[in-house]
């Protein structure tokens, strides 16, 4: 079994600036399909629709 690879907070940090950057560069018209191709494309490089799942109610949580 191969560790699970996370992020410091320095590239959490990082990784939210560039999503709230590219949020902004897509606009509020395009905002939300921009969304779901980026989760569309991570999910497939997680390759587990599981873990995936996980990761969805995960982020509903407290919102």
């Amino acid at each position: 079994m191969t560790p699970t690879k996370t992020l410091d907070i320095a590239g959490l940090e990082t990784v939210y600036d560039a999503l709230a950057t590219a949020i902004d560069q897509a606009g509020q018209d395009q905002a939300e399909l921009f969304l779901v191709k980026l989760a569309l494309l991570n999910a497939n490089a997680l390759g587990d629709a599981g873990l995936f799942q996980q990761h969805l109610q995960a982020a509903l949580n407290d919102l």
